[in-house]
């Protein structure tokens, strides 16, 4: 997911490791793309010897310099096929810790499994808040132009967290319905 999303970005517009770190941030891609923002020079680094990215200047900033990197025509090939792959991947993700947990929570005193699920519930809640947040900075750094598919990306998160969250609330009632 790292390679696809720093490609993605080199296409826009050429872009220092650090200026793509700050992008990848501000979307909050660690929370959805599952990208830890420490691998993008590694990444960088890689696809530089791998010829999908060049270094096409050096700036100086005070007493740093940064390399800016562009994405070379094997690149955009690549970057083609990573587009490819993502799309066809099956992405369904079943909470299986959670089914785990449930499968086995008569082992566990009721207000264990209670507490431990409104646990969840609240684990799930700060989720949706911190999507909720990233939304509207992403909003406020696109000036209100935030495109319709990235809105349908933002909008099915939303909507699967809001999905697990019915979830665990039925399970806590099946829990205080049971004798």
């Amino acid at each position: 997911m790292t390679r696809l999303l720093v490609l993605g970005m080199l296409e826009v517009q050429p872009m220092s490791g650090y200026d793509i770190q700050q992008a990848l941030q501000l979307t909050d891609a660690e929370r959805w793309g599952g990208v830890l923002i420490g691998s993008i020079y590694h990444a960088l680094k890689k696809m530089e010897q791998e010829g999908y990215v060049a270094v096409t200047s050096i700036e100086r900033t005070g007493h740093r310099q940064k390399a800016v990197y562009s994405i070379t025509e094997a690149g955009k090939i690549y970057l083609q096929e990573l587009i490819k792959d993502a799309l066809k991947m099956s992405s369904v993700l079943y909470p299986s810790t959670l089914y785990s947990g449930l499968s086995f929570y008569e082992k566990l005193a009721k207000d264990e499994c209670r507490k431990a699920l409104q646990q969840q519930r609240s684990a799930l809640e700060e989720e949706y808040n911190a999507v909720k947040q990233g939304l509207a900075a992403k909003d406020a750094a696109m000036n209100h132009k935030i495109p319709p598919m990235v809105m349908l990306v933002m909008d099915n998160m939303l909507s699967l967290i809001k999905q697990q969250q019915d979830f665990v609330d039925k399970a806590l009632e099946l829990l205080d319905t049971e004798n």
